[in-house]
C-alpha cells in the first residue's frame, strides 16, 4: 500500500512535517508513506493555467496521489483556520475540473496536525472538511492526531521526542491503513 504525505508548512523545521517524518517510521512494513513536498508551488492564477496548464510541479503531485491508495495530510493551523499554502496547492491540484475524480474522488485521507498553541489544530483541521467534501473524497474519523504545545514535543529540527505522541501516531497511522484497506 502507498499514501502520500503532504505536510502544510513551508518551514524547514515545521512542526507537522516532522510529524509526518515520524509517521514513515510508524506505518506497517507492508505500507510505504512518501512524503511530497508543496514547496514549488506557485499561487493559484487562472490566467496561467489558461495560458501555461497546470504547473509541472503541480502535476507530479497529482500523478502521485492519483496514483496512491490513501492521503495523509499535516495541517498546521493559522489564524484558526487553514494554511493558505496549503489550500493554495490542494486548490491548483484540483485543477482542471475534470482530473478532479481522478485525483481526488473516493481517495481515502487523513487529517493530522501539531501546532505551538493550545487547541492542537482542531479548527484548521474542520475547515478541511468542506475541501474534502467538495473533492469528493473518503475522509477517515476513526481517528483524530492533534498535538499542541508543539515545542515541548519536537526537537529544534523538528523531529519528534514526545514517545507518548509516537505511540498516538502509531495507532493512528495504523487506523488509517484499516480504512483505506477496508474499500
Amino acid at each position: 500500500m502507498t499514501i502520500i504525505g503532504i505536510s502544510g508548512s513551508l518551514r524547514k523545521n515545521s512542526f507537522n512535517s516532522g510529524l509526518l517524518r515520524a509517521a514513515v517510521a510508524a506505518v506497517s512494513p507492508d505500507t510505504h508513506l512518501e512524503i511530497v513536498s508543496i514547496r514549488d508551488i506557485p499561487l493559484y492564477d487562472g490566467d496561467v493555467e489558461e495560458t501555461s496548464g497546470v504547473p509541472p510541479a503541480v502535476q507530479q503531485i497529482k500523478d502521485r496521489v492519483a496514483s496512491a491508495d490513501g492521503l495523509l495530510l499535516a495541517t498546521p493551523e493559522y489564524n484558526n483556520s487553514l494554511p493558505g499554502v496549503f489550500k493554495n496547492a490542494i486548490d491548483w491540484m484540483s485543477r482542471p475540473p475534470k482530473d478532479i475524480p481522478r485525483v481526488f474522488a473516493d481517495r481515502p485521507v487523513a487529517l493530522m496536525g501539531a501546532t505551538p498553541g493550545m487547541g492542537g489544530t482542531l479548527l484548521a483541521q474542520s475547515a478541511w472538511l468542506p475541501v474534502f467534501r467538495t473533492l469528493q473524497m473518503r475522509a477517515w474519523f476513526g481517528g483524530r492526531l492533534q498535538v499542541s504545545n508543539a515545542r515541548q514535543s519536537f526537537d529544534a529540527q523538528g523531529n519528534l521526542t514526545d514517545e507518548a505522541i509516537r505511540e498516538r501516531l502509531k495507532a493512528f497511522v495504523s487506523g488509517f491503513e484499516g480504512f483505506i484497506r477496508k474499500k
